[in-house]
Parts: structure tokens; sequence; C-alpha cells
């Protein structure tokens, strides 16, 4: 068990990176003019390959989940965050893909542009915040956990 906490917690981990990017390039990525804004989404060409990361989160964390099933509120933290790594591919194919879509990946200007940024960023944003959330609940069902 103690090998797929680990792997566990290391995917979940990564799976902050790019958020964690996201949200801290927005204060200043917000408010850029379009050309300065289009050119900017071009350092997240490849950045589609931390899918990989997150769908192993959310393996291993239900691996996990099945391994502590019986172990109260450690099992209680590792599905709580098996639902924030979810909740966060959801609001990914809500939100974040369909401004993908209709900028073509940032590279076509529709008119509406400005509403697809913001769009795009609060996803990441919102992302940021319920991943942090789950990183925590996994680390404290670490912390809790009993041989």
């Amino acid at each position: 068990m103690r090998a797929v906490q680990f792997i566990a917690m290391i995917f979940t981990g990564l799976a902050l990176v790019p958020v964690g990017a996201h949200i801290a390039a927005l204060p200043n990525k917000i408010h850029l003019a379009q050309t300065d804004y289009f050119i900017t989404q071009t350092v997240y060409r490849g950045w589609d390959l931390f899918g990989i990361v997150l769908i192993a989160a959310i393996l291993f964390n239900a691996w996990l989940a099945v391994l502590m099933r019986r172990r109260g509120l450690g099992f209680t933290l590792v599905v709580i965050n098996l639902a924030c790594l979810a909740a966060t591919l959801a609001i990914f194919f809500a939100f974040t893909y369909p401004t993908n879509v209709a900028t073509d990946n940032w590279t076509a200007i529709p008119g509406n542009w400005e509403d697809l940024r913001r769009q795009w960023e609060l996803s990441h944003a919102a992302n940021a915040v319920i991943t942090f959330a789950g990183f925590c609940a996994l680390t404290l069902s670490l912390l809790v956990a009993r041989d």
C-alpha cells in the first residue's frame, strides 16, 4: 500500500504543476491586449500531455481508495481527493476544452475572444484551487493512515 500511496501523491502533486502555473500567470495575462494574449498562449502547446498525469493521478487514487476502503477517515480523504481530480476533468471538458475548440487552440480569433479568455483563465484557476484541495486531502489521508 505504501507504494500506491507514494505514486498517488507523486501524480497528484504533478497535477498541480500546470494549474499552478496557470493561476500564477493569470493576473499578468487576464488584461493583455489581443495580440499579446494570443502570442502568450503559444507557450501552452504540448501541455495537453499533462492530461496523462491527471488520468494517472485518478487511477492511482482510485486504487488507493480500494486499498483503504476499511480505514475510516483515511479512506474518506482519498475519496475527497479522487472527487477533486474528477471535478477538474469535468471542468476542463465543460469550460476549458470548448474555448480551445472555439479558438483553434488560440490560433484563431473569434469575435468573443475576451469572453473565451475569461472562461479559459477562470476554469484553470478553479482547477488549481480544486486540485490543491484534493492534494491537501490526500496528504491528510496519508498522515492519518495506519498500517
